[in-house]
């Protein structure tokens, strides 16, 4: 494993590598255990293109616990502003000689391009509808942990799935670990590029809930989308929320997932994202910085 760009690149024993190493880091983390700074002295860069809380956050708080030192670098405040090209931004960064470079940029293969081009390794923290490979890494290992396994689960991702990277990553990821994966989505939400091999699809939640053991909403990237073909929040939630409803139409101890950030009374209902029992939400917001302790170690000490 050289580089962190999309789940299709990782090979299973990367995949079990990342997933088993945070697991530890997880482990350690709850118990509050000291951690091993097995990057004390090096340098990652952090370069987000687009607005991020959860992602970038979590990529900075993975790096300082293993003692690393983290560069966020400022898109709106760089010479990106002054018309500085992508390459020569990257270049003059690479001059730097960072140890890793995480990017989030809403150029569909802009991560693989970086990595063509630096000598560290890269980690795609998103690229525009592509790809989200630490999320679907997150999500695998937070289904893992809330249900013992994912293979054999019935897994259903809902929502704006033309437009979303985490769906794509997820699906897989998600169906290599041996889950069937549903996609549950208005037909203007569904994408037109072929799905991974085996996933079902569905058009409305009635028909695609019943007997799912994960429930995954997404949220509808409008930035991304014709804003013109989509219904009122209302109207979307009438018909593809999840509400507490639907999800009794799934199994009695189904769960629910959501990546982030949440549009409540649009996707998700707050009686779904705030129960106790069921919601997985917060947990995969934790999951987040284990996971990329773990990518980020891997790869810096390979």
């Amino acid at each position: 494993m050289k580089h962190c760009t999309g789940i299709q690149a990782l090979t299973d024993a990367d995949i079990d590598a990342i997933l088993s190493r945070a697991q530890t880091y997880a482990d350690q983390i709850n118990a509050g255990q000291p951690i091993t700074t097995t990057l004390n002295g090096r340098i990652v860069m952090n370069l987000f293109f687009e607005n991020s809380t959860r992602t970038r956050t979590s990529f900075e708080t993975a790096a300082l616990r293993l003692g690393a030192n983290v560069i966020n670098w400022d898109v709106e405040s760089s010479s990106v502003k002054k018309n500085e090209s992508f390459s020569d931004t990257i270049q003059t960064l690479a001059e730097y000689d960072p140890d890793a470079i995480i990017i989030r940029h809403s150029d569909y293969g802009a991560p693989d391009y970086v990595a063509s081009m630096v000598k560290c390794p890269v980690i795609n923290a998103g690229d525009s509808w592509r790809e989200h490979p630490t999320q679907a890494l997150l999500d695998a290992l937070t289904i893992r942990q809330a249900k013992g396994r994912i293979e054999g689960l019935t897994i259903a991702i809902c929502g704006d799935i033309a437009h979303s990277r985490v769906a794509a990553s997820n699906m897989a990821l998600l169906t290599r670990l041996g889950a069937t994966v549903r996609v549950i989505a208005p037909d203007f939400l569904m994408p037109e590029k072929p799905l991974a091999a085996g996933i079902e699809k569905f058009t409305s939640m009635e028909s695609g809930l019943p007997g799912c053991d994960i429930v995954m909403m997404l949220r509808n990237q409008k930035e991304r989308m014709d804003p013109s073909r989509m219904p009122s929040d209302i109207a979307f939630f009438n018909q593809y929320g999840l509400t507490a409803e639907r999800l009794d139409l799934a199994k009695p101890d189904a769960c629910v997932m959501h990546p982030g950030p949440m549009n409540r009374g649009v996707e998700i209902a707050d009686e779904v994202a705030d129960d106790p029992t069921r919601s997985l939400i917060l947990k995969q917001v934790r999951n987040g910085v284990p996971v990329r302790m773990a990518v980020l170690d891997l790869l810096i000490n390979r």
